[in-house]
């Protein structure tokens, strides 16, 4: 992934860069191989020359003539080839060394397997991992490991690892940072039969991390699937980007070990603790479109049910046909266990299945067509299911039975699924022996297949996840529902002040301010530094309000006698004042007392008590929390996490996530909050957490939710100056809107040229519409009527951290329209972004096209990407002398009609154009 120009210093990430040469070698050397029984370097030339590479395998190590047979080699330089993959397995101290012998030869990649390089340093205090990642960086070798057990590709023949055992050939990859659990998954593997098209020990990950490597396998077509085993994560960005762009094209499924909430940092506030590092790092795998899983027989069912299901689900409606009614009511069981949604079958769906029952049968959900059922009552029952609109997928169950055969029971279940191309059906054949063949009947035809009722539904529910995440990945969200803009220079100057007050911990005012000039309702809020004052403030105000305490010592006032509520008259604040001095100061002596906060009180009955918050990960940077609040949050613990930057959908799903939502959508004859309200306050808090940097925590609690809107009451917030600004310190891009501005066509028309927006799709539909034939040819290569909402999903959801797209748009009489878009697509290295262009026919002389390539050249000039690429059709000479104006060279001829142009982004000068 390309650094930003404000990325500061430090290496750029290599990402993919030179990844091929590690992935797929055409030779290999290992220094350190050896003859010596149980060292790793007689293991990994072991595995090399039983796995059948096909390309060199060339030992080195002073010490033998031969290793394993095959001729060996003094040192590096008397290497015949430069090996494109070089194993490191000699001592620490050799390792730096060896390293920059192989990047001086040419190699581009190294497994290092030795350990303890981040322990040991030279005699100038550097570490031996750091002299080595030096040293590969001098020519770009890209090294996995240390403390690496290897790589495995069974399509090459290539064990390039110390493992006892080999890998079968399959078809997904499986990136793990646990050498232990390398081997065992690979033990465990083999006894099951499963099958990897690459295993990959990352180790330490000094180098090559789990971005990298999602980055460049899932991209390689011959993967079906991605599969992870995390401990940590570093660079958070960075993955993200590459796990959103792999999930949108294959199934990346994760486990994450250290669920625990141990790991909690002590934090100023609720929010600090609420949000725990494990919810943190399960939002994030979401909102990249991945499934978490939690053991390793999830993960592989998991990818064979996903990878094996036609397409995604439409819904998340259930049902159950079974010829057992124990099975049947053991999946039900398991299915509201895990929160699954059972179908409501509709009087027309029961007089259907009415029809094909025995009489005697009751007609529900589950179904149980009798212990005798014939593969004809199946396939009748399974065919009504499936034309039900009450029915999303059937889960389709079979006990052992002396009066049928489970295998033609089987065959004529998988008739019905060929027949249904796109139909959700998984199937659960109870038992072993007898239904060993059916089984393998359903695993030929890829239609999922469990043992257990329980393992049945667990596969269903895997799809029901998987499918929310993708629509959380794929979503078009809508607009905010009024305009929301942020007085950021306002909020911008109490920050500053309160930093150069010292006022780390902001006081209430000052928090409220803040929240204020975000658009945020909160209570007046006044300061009193001495009891006298308190009184007065309060006659000021007219009216009964809260009297608290003001300590930046004291994070939860009320755990210490410092909140009084409900003071009618000033004289009675004063005396409150006077004996909350003494309470606070007998539970909390060591506190300093500046003072106290007199608020109007919010006279809000039956109003929600909400908390809405945020904190700064160390890995995922900023993150929301919301939930039920009020003092005993931390006993309640109902919350939700969210990364920002977060839209209606992404904030409505949060509430979604929380026991308090049931109840903001009113009961018995109490109103529904205003959920809307609640959500732009979320959206409000996340932009404020985008847009000021040294707000590293913030807290409202409670926030009263009602049917009149929401309103702050109480407020907290942490600042830590000096911290590093720019967006990406998120991990996830939020849209730039820096990059808009204003272009004036030559017929006078003012139009906005800025980022496209999730929101802009209608518009976009609407542009593609209005699109001439030609037009349609020239930009996609052929005739296309209307992309479906995927495909167009895809084109205005962006990670603006390695693609980006300009729309123009004009707005005349309200109406808003779409003109014109350009397009850029980056590689993860920064090195060559290819373009595309399109401008309505009636536009043409304008300037607009021009306007649009010069404003994507200027942008990715800025991101320091070194050449822009393009294709172009022959007969499209009215494009391909336009870009030739702008600096594009041709470079080549594809399929004889295609004309591909390279742009030099380094030397192009815009304004000579």
């Amino acid at each position: 992934m390309g650094a930003e120009p404000s990325a500061g210093v430090g290496r750029r990430p290599m990402s993919v860069r030179n990844l091929s040469a590690l992935f797929a070698p055409r030779s290999v050397a290992v220094i350190g191989a050896s003859n010596q029984a149980n060292t790793v370097g007689h293991l990994v030339m072991r595995n090399l020359l039983s796995g059948g590479f096909g390309g060199p395998i060339m030992p080195v190590n002073p010490k033998y003539q031969a290793v394993g047979g095959v001729l060996a080699y003094a040192d590096v330089a008397s290497l015949p080839v430069a090996p494109d993959l070089a194993i490191v397995c000699s001592p620490p101290d050799s390792v730096p060394m060896a390293v920059a012998e192989l990047g001086d030869r040419g190699t581009k990649a190294c497994i290092v397997m030795t350990e303890g390089l981040s322990r040991a340093r030279e005699a100038g205090g550097r570490s031996l991992q750091q002299a080595t990642l030096d040293a590969a960086r001098r020519h770009m070798v890209r090294v996995l490991g240390p403390n690496s057990v290897g790589l495995l590709v069974p399509a090459l023949g290539l064990n390039a690892s110390f493992s006892h055992q080999p890998a079968l050939p399959g078809k997904a990859a499986f990136i793990s940072q646990s050498g232990a659990l390398c081997t065992a998954v690979l033990d465990w593997a083999k006894g099951r039969g499963i099958g990897f098209s690459h295993f990959v020990s990352l180790g330490d990950k000094a180098d090559v991390d789990f971005g990298d490597a999602v980055d460049y396998l899932g991209a390689q077509p011959d993967v079906r699937a991605v599969l992870l085993y995390i401990e940590t994560l570093t660079d958070a960005r960075k993955f993200m980007s590459a796990a959103r762009s792999a999930a949108r094209n294959k199934p990346v499924i994760v486990i994450k070990s250290g669920r625990g909430e141990e790991g909690a940092r002590a934090a100023a506030s609720h929010t600090g603790n609420l949000a725990g590092t494990d919810s943190i790092h399960d939002i994030a795998f979401k909102r990249a479109g991945m499934l978490r899983v939690y053991s390793l027989e999830e993960l592989f069912s998991a990818v064979e049910t996903i990878a094996h299901t036609r397409r995604p689900m439409r819904g998340e409606r259930l049902a159950i046909l079974t010829n057992g009614g124990g099975i049947g009511v053991m999946a039900v069981d398991e299915l509201s266990d895990r929160g699954g949604t059972l179908a409501k079958l509709s009087p027309e769906t029961l007089a259907r299945l009415h029809t094909v029952v025995p009489a005697s049968t009751v007609v529900a959900n589950p179904l149980n067509i009798g212990g005798s059922a014939p593969g004809e009552r199946y396939t009748a029952a399974l065919e009504v299911l499936l034309d039900s609109h009450d029915v999303d997928a059937v889960l389709v169950m079979h006990a052992p039975s002396a009066f049928s055969s489970p295998s033609d029971i089987a065959r004529k279940v998988i008739d019905v699924a060929r027949a249904r191309r796109t139909a959700s059906i998984f199937t659960c054949w109870v038992g072993q022996a007898s239904v060993t063949e059916a089984r393998g009947l359903f695993a030929e035809a890829q239609i999922p297949t469990f043992s257990t009722p329980d393992e049945g539904v667990q596969g269903f529910m895997h799809m029901v996840d998987y499918r929310r995440n993708q629509d959380m990945l794929m979503e078009t969200p809508p607009s905010l529902p009024s305009e929301f803009t942020a007085n950021t220079n306002s909020a911008r100057t109490i920050v500053d002040l309160a930093i150069e007050r010292g006022h780390l911990i902001m006081s209430e005012p000052e928090a409220k301010a803040v929240f204020a000039a975000y658009g945020i309702p909160t209570v007046e809020t006044h300061i009193a530094h001495t009891a006298e004052e308190a009184e007065d403030v309060a006659r000021r105000m007219n009216g009964p309000v809260a009297l608290k305490i003001l300590s930046r010592d004291i994070t939860h006032k009320s755990d210490v006698g410092g909140v009084v509520l409900d003071l009618d008259h000033p004289e009675t604040v004063r005396k409150a004042a006077e004996d909350m001095i003494g309470r606070v100061t007998a539970t909390f002596p060591g506190a300093r007392l500046e003072g106290f906060t007199v608020q109007r009180m919010a006279r809000r009955p039956g109003a929600h008590e909400l908390i809405v918050g945020a904190t700064t990960d160390p890995i995922f940077g900023p993150v929301i929390l919301f939930g039920q609040g009020g003092t005993a949050v931390e006993i309640i613990r109902d919350r939700s996490v969210a990364l920002p930057p977060l839209n209606m959908a992404l904030a409505h799903d949060m509430l979604e996530r929380t026991r308090v939502f049931r109840l903001l959508e009113g009961y018995r004859d109490k109103p529904a909050a205003d959920i809307e309200s609640i959500c732009v306050t979320l959206i409000q808090v996340a932009q404020m957490m985008i847009d000021i940097p040294e707000i590293v925590e913030l807290e409202i609690n409670p926030l009263f939710a009602d049917s009149r809107g929401v309103l702050a009451v109480d407020a907290r917030v942490r600042l830590e100056p000096g911290k590093t600004k720019g967006p990406h310190r998120l991990a996830i891009r939020p849209y730039p809107k820096q990059l808009e501005e204003t272009f004036t066509m030559t017929d006078g028309r003012a139009v906005v040229l800025r980022p496209i927006r999730p929101e802009d799709e209608p518009k976009h539909h609407e542009f593609v519409s209005r699109l001439t034939a030609e037009d349609v040819r020239f930009r996609f290569f052929g005739l296309v009527k209307e992309l479906p909402h995927d495909q167009m999903a895809r084109l205005t959801q962006i990670d603006y951290a390695r693609e980006m797209a300009f729309v123009a748009q004009l707005d005349e009489g309200g109406a808003r329209q779409t003109l014109g878009v350009v397009r850029a697509v980056t590689d993860p290295d920064n090195e060559t972004t290819e373009f595309s262009v399109v401008v309505r026919s009636d536009l043409k002389g304008s300037g607009l096209g021009k306007a649009l390539m010069k404003k994507i050249i200027r942008y990715c000039q800025e991101r320091r990407t070194k050449a822009m690429v393009g294709q172009v059709l022959r007969d499209n000479r009215r494009m391909l002398k336009f870009c030739e104006g702008l600096g594009f060279e041709r470079i080549g001829i594809v399929d004889d009609d295609v004309v591909e142009l390279k742009l030099d982004l380094a030397k192009v000068n815009l304004n000579a154009t």
